[in-house]
């Protein structure tokens, strides 16, 4: 039999005050600190609101407390929740003062710093009552749980989350132009055989493992790729490539400006489709959210690239 709906009436806020504090502190005694209430009053909360639920929210053990999968889920809604009451009532009292909203946004590293940032004083022409909070933590997978708009770089994911591709990835060969001079004339398999290889480590997996499946893609027979330099994001190898040594396996509309300046060169027409992409995420609940909508609508415009151009890099990463 399905549980009876909770409506607004019957919101605990104060139970979900007590669960916010307890999962940002990761103790019962901070959080009751940081509120100006007994331990013995918060844990009564927090049991209230999972009794209420039917879902433990906290793995409570003798000297570490963590969120369970129920907590995890909850938690974001609930920061969010607060976050934009704050901003609400502080608006409302100072009605005289122009109302500034901050986004948290998370971006990959190489995104941020090669793509975003140099055109994020554009977005204050769309919005100035929006301010941008960055950050760009390493790795793939799902976004923070406290960032209001997420892009990350990952596969296709299953969740509930709102999720725009901005565009797929296709890696390839990059390089300096002396370089790609001084080897003109060879194939695929000899240039990668006679040059120094760039890595660019991913999460998880191997660290040799995009030219790994590069070479077994494009069929380049039996090639040495254990070997050479390994860099934990894509700016940083590239910015190596670019001092003259080395090949690089990136993504092309990352760096489609040193394309067009001349400052890399990509010396064959091969790319790597691993199935991995760029994509917006946001939570549903911020839909309605009018900076967020805002946000995300300037993002798709300026990053969205239509699959028939995904290939290409053509002038909308301008």
């Amino acid at each position: 039999m399905a549980k009876p709906t909770i409506g607004r009436r019957w919101l605990p806020l104060i139970a979900l005050r007590s669960f916010e504090g307890v999962a940002k502190h990761g103790s019962f005694t901070a959080a009751a600190n940081a509120l100006l209430i007994s331990q013995s009053a918060l844990s009564r909360h927090v049991i209230a609101l999972e009794t209420l639920l039917g879902a433990q929210l906290f793995e409570r053990r003798p000297h570490s407390l963590t969120l369970t999968k129920a907590g995890q889920h909850l938690l974001p809604a609930v920061m969010k929740s607060f976050d934009r009451l704050e901003y609400a009532l502080n608006d409302i009292r100072n009605e005289t003062t122009p109302a500034v909203r901050t986004l948290r946004v998370q971006m990959p590293p190489s995104f941020a710093s090669h793509l975003a940032v140099p055109i994020l004083k554009e977005f204050p022409r769309a919005s100035s009552e929006v301010e941008i909070d960055l950050v760009s933590p390493y790795g793939v997978g799902p976004p923070l749980s406290d960032v209001d708009v997420a892009v990350v770089y990952s596969k296709p994911m299953v969740t509930d989350l709102v999720t725009d591709l901005l565009w797929s990835v296709h890696l390839s060969m990059l390089c300096h132009p002396e370089l790609a001079a001084r080897h003109a004339g060879k194939d695929p398999a000899a240039f990668i055989a006679a040059n120094e290889i760039i890595h660019v480590r991913i999460a998880d997996l191997p660290r040799h493992h995009l030219w790994s499946q590069f070479v077994r893609q494009a069929g380049l027979g039996a090639l040495n790729i254990e070997r050479g330099l390994v860099f934990d994001t894509a700016l940083l190898a590239v910015q190596y490539a670019l001092s003259g040594e080395g090949i690089v396996l990136v993504d092309t509309n990352l760096f489609s400006e040193d394309l067009r300046a001349g400052r890399l060169v990509q010396p064959f027409d091969i790319a790597l489709d691993e199935g991995y992409g760029y994509y917006l995420i946001i939570h549903p609940e911020a839909l309605s959210d009018a900076a967020v909508a805002l946000f995300r609508s300037w993002l798709i415009e300026r990053f969205g690239i239509p699959p028939s151009a995904a290939a290409r890099a053509g002038s909308a990463l301008a």
